[in-house]
Protein backbone atom coordinates (compact mmCIF):
# COMPACT_ATOMS: atom_id res chain seq x y z
CA UNK A 1 0.00 0.00 0.00
CA UNK A 2 1.31 3.55 -1.34
CA UNK A 3 1.92 6.09 1.85
CA UNK A 4 3.45 9.77 1.20
CA UNK A 5 5.87 11.77 3.46
CA UNK A 6 5.54 15.20 3.76
CA UNK A 7 9.04 17.56 5.12
CA UNK A 8 9.84 20.57 5.86
CA UNK A 9 12.95 21.97 6.65
CA UNK A 10 13.86 25.39 8.43
CA UNK A 11 14.56 26.10 12.53
CA UNK A 12 13.98 23.52 15.04
CA UNK A 13 11.61 25.66 17.43
CA UNK A 14 8.39 26.24 14.42
CA UNK A 15 8.92 22.78 13.71
CA UNK A 16 8.79 21.54 16.51
CA UNK A 17 5.73 23.26 17.21
CA UNK A 18 4.28 22.02 13.59
CA UNK A 19 5.14 18.44 14.29
CA UNK A 20 3.01 18.72 17.38
CA UNK A 21 0.26 20.17 15.84
CA UNK A 22 0.20 17.49 13.05
CA UNK A 23 0.38 14.91 15.99
CA UNK A 24 -2.68 16.62 18.10
CA UNK A 25 -4.45 19.04 16.24
CA UNK A 26 -4.83 17.50 12.85
CA UNK A 27 -8.01 15.08 11.94
CA UNK A 28 -6.86 12.22 11.38
CA UNK A 29 -3.48 13.01 12.78
CA UNK A 30 -0.46 11.84 11.12
CA UNK A 31 0.45 8.44 11.46
CA UNK A 32 3.64 9.60 12.66
CA UNK A 33 6.18 12.75 12.72
CA UNK A 34 9.80 12.74 12.98
CA UNK A 35 12.18 15.73 13.82
CA UNK A 36 15.58 15.19 12.86
CA UNK A 37 18.92 17.37 12.15
CA UNK A 38 19.45 17.95 8.85
CA UNK A 39 23.34 18.13 8.78
CA UNK A 40 23.42 18.67 4.95
CA UNK A 41 21.32 21.60 4.86
CA UNK A 42 22.45 25.10 6.22
CA UNK A 43 19.66 28.08 6.40
CA UNK A 44 20.65 31.71 7.20
CA UNK A 45 24.57 30.14 8.54
CA UNK A 46 22.55 27.52 10.84
CA UNK A 47 22.68 23.63 10.20
CA UNK A 48 18.44 23.00 9.87
CA UNK A 49 15.91 20.77 11.26
CA UNK A 50 13.84 18.39 9.04
CA UNK A 51 9.76 17.76 10.16
CA UNK A 52 8.70 14.43 8.20
CA UNK A 53 5.33 13.76 8.83
CA UNK A 54 3.86 10.10 7.26
CA UNK A 55 0.58 9.65 6.21
CA UNK A 56 -1.34 6.32 5.01
CA UNK A 57 -3.49 8.49 2.49
CA UNK A 58 -2.93 11.32 0.23
CA UNK A 59 -3.25 14.46 2.98
CA UNK A 60 -5.55 17.02 3.10
CA UNK A 61 -2.86 20.39 2.78
CA UNK A 62 -5.74 22.71 3.21
CA UNK A 63 -6.34 20.60 6.64
CA UNK A 64 -2.69 20.56 7.40
CA UNK A 65 -2.39 24.15 6.99
CA UNK A 66 -5.09 25.32 9.02
CA UNK A 67 -3.60 22.91 11.49
CA UNK A 68 -0.40 24.17 11.67
CA UNK A 69 -1.37 27.50 11.46
CA UNK A 70 1.14 30.38 11.00
CA UNK A 71 4.49 28.87 11.75
CA UNK A 72 6.28 30.49 9.02
CA UNK A 73 7.62 27.09 7.85
CA UNK A 74 6.59 27.25 4.31
CA UNK A 75 5.35 24.45 1.76
CA UNK A 76 6.40 21.10 2.39
CA UNK A 77 8.02 18.68 -0.39
CA UNK A 78 5.70 15.50 -0.69
CA UNK A 79 6.61 12.04 -1.49
CA UNK A 80 5.35 9.18 -2.19
CA UNK A 81 6.60 5.95 -0.27
CA UNK A 82 6.29 2.14 -0.82
CA UNK A 83 4.74 -0.06 1.63
CA UNK A 84 6.67 0.34 4.86
CA UNK A 85 5.96 0.37 8.72
CA UNK A 86 6.24 3.99 8.56
CA UNK A 87 5.51 4.27 12.09
CA UNK A 88 8.08 1.92 13.53
CA UNK A 89 10.24 3.16 11.25
CA UNK A 90 10.57 6.93 12.43
CA UNK A 91 10.22 6.33 16.15
CA UNK A 92 13.39 3.46 15.73
CA UNK A 93 16.15 4.88 17.51
CA UNK A 94 14.62 7.73 19.49
CA UNK A 95 16.09 6.94 22.59
CA UNK A 96 15.58 6.21 26.25
CA UNK A 97 13.07 8.31 27.93
CA UNK A 98 13.71 9.00 31.70
CA UNK A 99 10.26 11.36 33.51
CA UNK A 100 11.47 11.33 36.82
CA UNK A 101 11.64 7.33 38.35
CA UNK A 102 10.18 6.34 35.20
CA UNK A 103 12.34 5.15 32.13
CA UNK A 104 10.82 4.76 28.98
CA UNK A 105 12.84 2.21 26.18
CA UNK A 106 11.69 0.40 22.90
CA UNK A 107 13.62 -2.93 22.12
CA UNK A 108 16.21 -1.43 20.26
CA UNK A 109 17.10 0.87 23.28
CA UNK A 110 17.06 -2.32 25.54
CA UNK A 111 20.70 -3.17 26.36
CA UNK A 112 21.27 0.89 26.71
CA UNK A 113 18.98 0.82 29.82
CA UNK A 114 20.36 2.65 33.00
CA UNK A 115 19.90 0.64 36.02
CA UNK A 116 19.67 3.05 39.07
CA UNK A 117 17.80 2.55 42.11
CA UNK A 118 13.99 3.54 42.39
CA UNK A 119 14.15 3.63 38.46
CA UNK A 120 10.78 1.96 36.87
CA UNK A 121 11.47 0.79 33.80
CA UNK A 122 8.62 0.71 30.82
CA UNK A 123 9.13 -1.14 27.75
CA UNK A 124 7.26 0.57 24.93
CA UNK A 125 7.95 -0.27 21.08
CA UNK A 126 6.74 1.84 18.31
CA UNK A 127 3.25 1.22 16.94
CA UNK A 128 -0.03 2.83 16.10
CA UNK A 129 -1.32 3.82 19.61
CA UNK A 130 -0.37 7.60 20.82
CA UNK A 131 2.06 7.31 23.42
CA UNK A 132 5.73 6.09 23.49
CA UNK A 133 6.57 8.59 26.09
CA UNK A 134 8.38 10.80 23.41
CA UNK A 135 5.27 13.52 23.11
CA UNK A 136 5.75 16.26 25.52
CA UNK A 137 2.20 15.48 26.69
CA UNK A 138 3.05 11.55 27.46
CA UNK A 139 6.30 12.43 29.32
CA UNK A 140 4.69 15.41 31.11
CA UNK A 141 2.21 13.04 33.08
CA UNK A 142 4.53 10.93 33.84
CA UNK A 143 7.03 13.77 35.09
CA UNK A 144 4.03 14.74 37.27
CA UNK A 145 2.58 11.65 38.25
CA UNK A 146 6.20 11.10 39.57
CA UNK A 147 5.48 13.93 42.47
CA UNK A 148 2.51 12.24 43.79
CA UNK A 149 4.18 8.93 44.04
CA UNK A 150 3.87 8.62 47.81
CA UNK A 151 0.24 9.29 47.40
CA UNK A 152 -1.55 5.56 46.36
CA UNK A 153 -4.92 5.85 45.29
CA UNK A 154 -7.35 2.51 45.56
CA UNK A 155 -9.29 3.08 42.12
CA UNK A 156 -7.97 4.17 38.95
CA UNK A 157 -8.78 4.81 35.02
CA UNK A 158 -6.77 6.00 32.48
CA UNK A 159 -9.13 7.47 30.03
CA UNK A 160 -8.57 7.55 26.27
CA UNK A 161 -5.08 5.58 27.26
CA UNK A 162 -3.64 4.84 23.68
CA UNK A 163 -0.76 2.44 24.20
CA UNK A 164 -1.26 2.36 28.19
CA UNK A 165 1.74 3.90 29.23
CA UNK A 166 0.21 6.11 32.36
CA UNK A 167 -1.74 2.94 33.13
CA UNK A 168 1.32 0.64 33.41
CA UNK A 169 3.18 3.34 35.34
CA UNK A 170 0.14 3.79 37.43
CA UNK A 171 0.43 -0.16 38.22
CA UNK A 172 3.86 -0.58 38.39
CA UNK A 173 4.24 2.48 41.11
CA UNK A 174 0.98 2.02 43.28
CA UNK A 175 0.42 -1.46 42.13
CA UNK A 176 -3.24 -0.81 41.86
CA UNK A 177 -5.52 -2.53 39.85
CA UNK A 178 -6.24 -0.35 36.37
CA UNK A 179 -9.35 0.23 34.35
CA UNK A 180 -7.95 1.30 30.70
CA UNK A 181 -10.43 2.40 28.48
CA UNK A 182 -9.74 4.04 24.50
CA UNK A 183 -12.19 4.14 21.81
CA UNK A 184 -10.34 3.47 19.16
CA UNK A 185 -10.29 -0.92 19.38
CA UNK A 186 -6.90 -1.05 18.00
CA UNK A 187 -4.95 1.07 20.51
CA UNK A 188 -7.34 -1.12 22.96
CA UNK A 189 -5.28 -4.22 21.94
CA UNK A 190 -1.69 -2.89 21.58
CA UNK A 191 -2.62 -1.54 25.36
CA UNK A 192 -3.09 -4.99 26.40
CA UNK A 193 -0.30 -6.61 24.67
CA UNK A 194 1.80 -3.12 26.19
CA UNK A 195 0.89 -3.94 29.94
CA UNK A 196 1.64 -7.72 29.15
CA UNK A 197 4.74 -7.13 28.05
CA UNK A 198 5.60 -5.33 31.04
CA UNK A 199 4.58 -7.37 33.58
CA UNK A 200 1.14 -6.03 34.82
CA UNK A 201 -1.30 -7.57 32.04
CA UNK A 202 -3.04 -8.72 35.29
CA UNK A 203 -3.51 -5.73 36.79
CA UNK A 204 -4.62 -3.18 33.67
CA UNK A 205 -8.14 -4.28 32.65
CA UNK A 206 -8.52 -2.56 28.64
CA UNK A 207 -11.56 -1.78 27.55
CA UNK A 208 -13.31 -0.19 24.29
CA UNK A 209 -15.11 2.53 25.34
CA UNK A 210 -16.68 5.89 24.27
CA UNK A 211 -15.84 8.53 27.49
CA UNK A 212 -17.91 7.17 30.12
CA UNK A 213 -19.89 5.09 28.65
CA UNK A 214 -19.34 1.27 29.70
CA UNK A 215 -20.55 -0.88 32.22
CA UNK A 216 -17.57 -1.42 33.79
CA UNK A 217 -16.85 2.37 33.84
CA UNK A 218 -19.68 3.16 36.05
CA UNK A 219 -19.37 -0.07 38.25
CA UNK A 220 -15.80 0.83 39.14
CA UNK A 221 -16.59 4.69 39.81
CA UNK A 222 -16.37 7.02 41.73
CA UNK A 223 -12.40 7.40 40.79
CA UNK A 224 -10.15 8.31 43.06
CA UNK A 225 -7.50 9.31 40.19
CA UNK A 226 -8.34 9.25 36.73
CA UNK A 227 -5.46 10.16 33.48
CA UNK A 228 -6.72 11.80 30.39
CA UNK A 229 -4.47 12.77 28.08
CA UNK A 230 -7.02 13.49 25.18
CA UNK A 231 -7.28 16.54 23.56
CA UNK A 232 -8.73 19.91 24.89
CA UNK A 233 -12.51 19.30 23.16
CA UNK A 234 -13.04 16.00 24.68
CA UNK A 235 -11.12 17.18 27.86
CA UNK A 236 -13.92 20.07 28.40
CA UNK A 237 -16.93 18.47 27.17
CA UNK A 238 -16.03 15.65 29.96
CA UNK A 239 -15.76 17.75 32.57
CA UNK A 240 -19.23 17.48 34.10
CA UNK A 241 -19.03 13.49 33.34
CA UNK A 242 -15.45 13.19 35.19
CA UNK A 243 -17.60 15.39 38.09
CA UNK A 244 -20.07 12.57 38.08
CA UNK A 245 -17.61 9.73 38.16
CA UNK A 246 -14.60 10.90 40.50
CA UNK A 247 -14.75 10.60 44.53
CA UNK A 248 -14.81 13.91 46.71
CA UNK A 249 -10.98 14.54 47.18
CA UNK A 250 -10.25 12.52 43.95
CA UNK A 251 -7.55 13.72 41.60
CA UNK A 252 -7.87 14.42 37.76
CA UNK A 253 -4.52 14.31 35.26
CA UNK A 254 -5.32 16.06 32.15
CA UNK A 255 -3.27 16.79 29.02
CA UNK A 256 -3.54 17.01 25.26
CA UNK A 257 -4.54 20.78 25.70
CA UNK A 258 -2.14 23.43 24.17
CA UNK A 259 -1.29 26.33 26.20
CA UNK A 260 -3.92 28.94 24.33
CA UNK A 261 -6.23 26.12 25.07
CA UNK A 262 -6.11 25.99 29.15
CA UNK A 263 -8.17 28.42 30.47
CA UNK A 264 -10.99 26.86 28.59
CA UNK A 265 -10.16 23.66 30.02
CA UNK A 266 -9.54 24.89 33.02
CA UNK A 267 -12.98 27.14 33.44
CA UNK A 268 -14.95 23.81 32.18
CA UNK A 269 -13.50 21.64 35.03
CA UNK A 270 -13.73 24.33 37.83
CA UNK A 271 -17.37 25.09 36.95
CA UNK A 272 -17.73 21.09 37.20
CA UNK A 273 -16.85 21.39 40.71
CA UNK A 274 -12.89 20.78 40.42
CA UNK A 275 -9.73 23.28 41.68
CA UNK A 276 -6.47 23.29 40.03
CA UNK A 277 -4.29 22.26 42.51
CA UNK A 278 -0.82 21.46 40.43
CA UNK A 279 0.32 22.16 36.44
CA UNK A 280 3.82 21.19 34.84
CA UNK A 281 3.82 24.69 33.12
CA UNK A 282 5.58 23.31 29.80
CA UNK A 283 5.92 25.73 26.94
CA UNK A 284 3.66 24.69 24.57
CA UNK A 285 2.10 21.31 26.20
CA UNK A 286 1.08 21.93 30.17
CA UNK A 287 0.10 19.44 32.36
CA UNK A 288 -2.96 20.18 34.76
CA UNK A 289 -3.75 18.33 37.81
CA UNK A 290 -7.21 18.98 39.40
CA UNK A 291 -9.00 17.56 43.32
CA UNK A 292 -12.57 17.11 42.48
CA UNK A 293 -13.79 19.45 45.63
Amino acid sequence: MTSFKLTWTGPREPLEAAGDRLSEILCPPAGAVSLTKDDATVEDGETAWRLDAYFEDKPDMDAITAAIGDQGIGEPAMEELPDVDWVAHSLDGLGIVRCGRFVLYGIHDQDKLPHEDGDIPIHIDANQAFGTGHHPTTAGCLTLLDRFAGWAPKSILDLGCGSAVLAIAAAKLWGRDILASDIDEKSVEIAAENAALNDVGGKVKTITAAGFDHADIAAAAPFDFVFANILAGPLAELAPGMADHVAKNGRVMLAGLMREQEEGVVSAYEAAGFRLINKLDQSTWPVLLFVRL
